[in-house]
């Protein structure tokens, strides 16, 4: 029995090359696991602004904002508020200070 032009169209569609299609692939999961794949990467350790979001210090630290909401509760990365929405934000010489690159305690 023919094929029906449908089956013969989708068979002749040309499929991407199996090792673009893996890059593509890594890349895809790797923002899908965190939604913010690129976001580390773009903060410069030696650039950093006065202030930093909660995200920012989850990034730069690699681990998740919430983990560095706990820490600001029990005083291991005091957090400033700002806003009437009482929005977080953290020194960078905290931050520093947490990962070992700065001496002298936090403020």
């Amino acid at each position: 029995m023919p094929d029906s032009p449908a089956t013969s169209s989708t068979l002749s569609t040309p499929v991407p090359s199996t090792s673009s299609r893996g890059s593509n692939l890594r890349d895809m999961v790797d923002e899908r696991k965190t939604g913010r794949a690129g976001d580390a990467s773009k903060l410069d350790i030696n650039n950093l602004p006065d202030l930093l979001t909660v995200r920012e210090v989850a990034d730069l630290l690699r681990v998740s904002p919430l983990t560095i909401k706990r820490w600001g509760k029990r005083g291991k990365l005091p957090a400033i508020r700002i806003n009437s929405r009482g929005d977080r934000r953290y020194k960078k010489e905290a931050v520093l200070w947490l990962l070992g690159m700065k001496s002298g305690g936090q403020d």
